[in-house]
C-alpha cells in the first residue's frame, strides 16, 4: 500500500500536534534521565513520542509495520527482513540535547520501500519548523521552499560551512580536519536528522559523520537528494542502507562541491578492514 501526498502531508502535520504536545512541555523541565544498555540518553519524552507516533501510523497506514529507534534489536530486525515497506521512526533525535537544555532536537519519520526512502519529515519543535519530502516531489519547509532554496550552492570547499561529527571518525582524519581544515566553518549539532534537513535547507554545505543509525539519515537523505544534494558513505557507497549497522556519512549541497569535499577526505582517513556495501 502506497501512501498519497494528502495523506503524507496530513501525517507530517500531526509530528507539529505530537512535539508541541509532548516535547516542549517537558524540555527544561527536570525531567529524568535514563540510560540505554549502550550508553545513551534516553527519557520519558522519547517514550511519550514513540508511543504517540506508533498509533498514529497504525491508524494512518494499517498494513506497514513500524520500526523504531526504541524497539528491542529482535523486533527492528523482523521488521526488516520481513517487510517490504516499513515507517522507520526516532521519537526524539538528539536526546542528549534535549535532556541538556540544549534547544537542537527534532522528531523524525521515514517511509521505505525496499531500498529506497520514499518520503521523509522532520521537525524541530522548537523553531516550529517542518521539513518534508517525497521521492516524487520538492523539499519543503512548512509546506513551502526553503528560503536558500533558489541561492547557489558554495561552489568553493574553502568557503563552505561544514556539519561535522568528530566522535565516530577516525583518529588521523579527525586530527587533519582540527589542524589543517579545508572548510571556513565547522558546526555540530548533536542531532543527526536536524543536521540532514539544515544541510538540505542550505543552511551548512557539507556534512561529515563517522556512523549513525539508518532512522539518522533515512529522512534527511532523501531531502538532500530532493534540493539537488549529493551523498554516500566514505567507503563511495549509498549514505542511507536498509541494515542496523551504523554508517558513515558525507553529503554536499551539490555534485561539485561533493567531489571537492571527498577528494580532500579520501587520502587522509585509514582504509576500512572492509568497504561497506
Amino acid at each position: 500500500m502506497s501512501i498519497s501526498a494528502i495523506a503524507f502531508n496530513q501525517l507530517a502535520a500531526e509530528l507539529r500536534t505530537i512535539g508541541q504536545s509532548e516535547l516542549l512541555p517537558r524540555f527544561e523541565a527536570g525531567i529524568a534521565v535514563d540510560y540505554k544498555a549502550d550508553g545513551s540518553v534516553i527519557t520519558q519524552a522519547d517514550h511519550a513520542v514513540d508511543a504517540r507516533l506508533r498509533n498514529l501510523l497504525e491508524c494512518a497506514v494499517t498494513d506497514e509495520p513500524v520500526l523504531s529507534e526504541e524497539q528491542s534489536r529482535q523486533e527492528q530486525t523482523r521488521v526488516l527482513e520481513q517487510a517490504p515497506a516499513f515507517w522507520l521512526v526516532d521519537p526524539l533525535d538528539g536526546t542528549s540535547n534535549f535532556a541538556g537544555g540544549m534547544p537542537f532536537f527534532a522528531i523524525s519519520v521515514a517511509r521505505i520501500e525496499g531500498d529506497r526512502v520514499t518520503h521523509g519529515a522532520t521537525y524541530d519543535p522548537v523553531r516550529d519548523e517542518l521539513f518534508t519530502a517525497r521521492e516524487d516531489g520538492p523539499l519543503l519547509l512548512n509546506e513551502a521552499p526553503p528560503p536558500a532554496a533558489d541561492r547557489a550552492p558554495v561552489s568553493r570547499l574553502d568557503k563552505a560551512i561544514a556539519l561535522v561529527d568528530y566522535k565516530r571518525l577516525d583518529p588521523a582524519l579527525a586530527s587533519a580536519m582540527a589542524t589543517d581544515a579545508p572548510y571556513r566553518s565547522q558546526r555540530n549539532l548533536g542531532a543527526c536528522a536536524l543536521e540532514w534537513a539544515w544541510l538540505a535547507t542550505g543552511r551548512a554545505d557539507v556534512y561529515l559523520h563517522g556512523g549513525q543509525a539508518l532512522w539518522d539519515s533515512a529522512a534527511g537523505s532523501l531531502m538532500l537528494a530532493r534540493a539537488g544534494g549529493t551523498m554516500s558513505n566514505l567507503d563511495g557507497a549509498s549514505a542511507f542502507d536498509r541494515s542496523l549497522e551504523k554508517r558513515s556519512a558525507i553529503a554536499a549541497r551539490s555534485a561539485a562541491l561533493f567531489d571537492q569535499w571527498r577528494e580532500w577526505l579520501n587520502p587522509r582517513r585509514q582504509p576500512s578492514v572492509a568497504s561497506v556495501s
